[in-house]
């Protein structure tokens, strides 16, 4: 692994018959927030960027919101190719693909990891998550040995299919910005303290 990318890995076969290109994380090297999905979609995969799909656009606008936009902001996944038919990673994928996280999550340094989901938050925190339930809750995991503040939060695809989690993915998205002391202005003048009127 060169920096935070991995040029090639064949350690999964199923994967590595479904991708058509590793999807690496994108986002700056000392980004105070790292997004960690699941894995890489369709789009994804063709695009060779992580959530560039409808939910990457929830997550896009809800940053500009709380004043992070993706250029500020990491955001990579629990594996680094798509797994077939969009099913998710198995336990032996996301163990394979495990090393590249943790170098890229030591590199970084991030002030919080932000689980977008059931699978990356499971595999983070190493215990069955009832991840609507818990959303916007912080705990203390030690990483690779580290001590990291990991921040639950619902998937950006939920907020489309049931609109009663956009409030939670909303608020959770808000404290990483607190967590990381974005002061939650945007740069266009939107934003700001009168989002707090939304909640």
């Amino acid at each position: 692994m060169d920096g935070l990318e991995v040029p090639a890995c064949e350690r999964c076969p199923e994967l590595v018959e479904s991708r058509s290109r590793i999807v690496n994380g994108t986002g700056p090297e000392d980004a105070d927030v790292l997004f960690v999905g699941e894995g890489p979609g369709a789009q994804e995969d063709s695009q060779g960027e992580p959530f560039v799909g409808r939910s990457g656009s929830v997550l896009d606008d809800q940053l500009r919101t709380v004043g992070l936009d993706r250029d500020t902001v990491r955001i990579t996944n629990c594996v680094r190719c798509r797994p077939p038919e969009n099913r998710d990673p198995n336990k032996t994928e996301l163990a394979n693909c495990r090393g590249y996280l943790e170098a890229e999550i030591d590199m970084l340094d991030p002030d919080v990891v932000v689980t977008l989901g059931k699978v990356p938050t499971e595999h983070l925190l190493g215990r069955s998550v009832a991840v609507t339930k818990e959303a916007g809750t912080v705990e203390e995991v030690r990483i690779n040995d580290t001590p990291r503040r990991v921040l639950i939060c619902v998937h950006p695809a939920a907020t489309l299919y049931d609109r009663s989690q956009s409030s939670t993915f909303e608020e959770t998205i808000q404290t990483a910005a607190d967590l990381a002391g974005v002061s939650g202005a945007a740069t266009d003048g939107s934003g700001g303290q009168s989002r707090l009127g939304e909640f």
